[in-house]
């Protein structure tokens, strides 16, 4: 069968159990192969390309309905967390109320970094829906150490997510090796580099990592949230839910990290981190007639 690049393919000898992209294709030692990235996760693999098969529409859709119910639950579960975050707020502020102010809310804006043009915009869609304040650019993982500190510079943001993809390779080491990582060792340097000028924790919020990311490394280099505690894959989507947690959690408030691994996708098993401030501001007062106006 004729494999092209873009094509949707499964591996033959892992069952087909995920829908990849082809992304390139090229010789090595007389046989060819072909560079993967997943079509919702964000893992990367190369595999001999007679060890591909196209999937049709519905046998992706077939493989991808365990995880597309997974989406579907950590949806479900922010927006009851959102819908707590405005009940009390709502309630704590009756009194400023009483003279006809309402509140606005400020929530803490993002700057995401995605080694994945495909998966940024799926991000971007969400983070929008969610009304997260958001800047989303491309960069090739290995550029993000030079790239990134300058962007944060630039955009200021309150939460920085430095993604893409990644994979762990048994061939080249154990998992405590750093160097058995695709991606890990770019994605440590980018948080190092970031941290080397917004050292604090809780003035500048980090998520990094992807697929079976080297999670110890990137906690060690200052990242709030990280993964892959167990080397599991993650889904293109779980740094948007750990991102909306912070984002609409006030600034007054600590997180507990369970309340913002139970809103993710692959749960504790794929993510993790450290107990962080939220980043929402509420203020007063706000005016719906003057959006009427404008």
């Amino acid at each position: 069968m004729n494999i092209k690049i873009n094509d949707i393919v499964g591996r033959i000898s892992y069952s087909l159990d995920i829908p990849f992209r082809v992304i390139h294709i090229y010789e090595e030692n007389g046989e060819s192969y072909a560079l993967l990235h997943g079509d919702e996760i964000r893992l990367i693999a190369d595999a001999p390309v007679k060890d591909l098969q196209k999937l049709d529409p519905e046998a992706r859709n077939e493989i991808l309905k365990p995880f597309r119910t997974l989406v579907e639950q950590s949806q479900e579960l922010f927006k009851q967390d959102y819908r707590l975050i405005k009940e009390r707020q709502i309630y704590e502020s009756n009194d400023l109320c009483k003279r006809d102010y309402q509140l606005f809310q400020m929530p803490g804006k993002v700057l995401h970094v995605d080694g994945d043009a495909e998966y940024l915009k799926k991000c971007m869609e969400e983070y929008k829906k969610i009304g997260i304040p958001i800047y989303g650019t491309y960069c090739n993982e290995k550029d993000m150490p030079y790239i990134v500190p300058d962007l944060v510079d630039q955009y200021r943001p309150d939460i920085l997510v430095v993604t893409g993809h990644d994979s762990y390779s048994r061939h080249r080491g154990k998992k405590k090796d750093l160097n058995a990582y695709r991606h890990s060792r770019d994605f440590v340097k980018t948080v190092l580099e970031v941290r080397k000028k917004h050292p604090n924790l809780d003035q500048l919020i980090i998520f990094a990592g992807a697929c079976q990311s080297h999670f110890e490394s990137l906690i060690g280099a200052g990242a709030n949230f990280a993964s892959s505690p167990m080397r599991v894959n993650i889904h293109a989507l779980d740094p948007v839910y750990i991102v909306a947690k912070i984002s609409f959690t006030p600034f007054t408030e600590r997180i507990h990290v369970w309340d913002v691994l139970r809103n993710t996708i692959t749960g504790e098993r794929g993510i993790g981190g450290i107990e962080t401030k939220g980043v929402l501001r509420t203020g007063m007062p706000y005016h719906p007639k003057l959006d009427e106006e404008n």
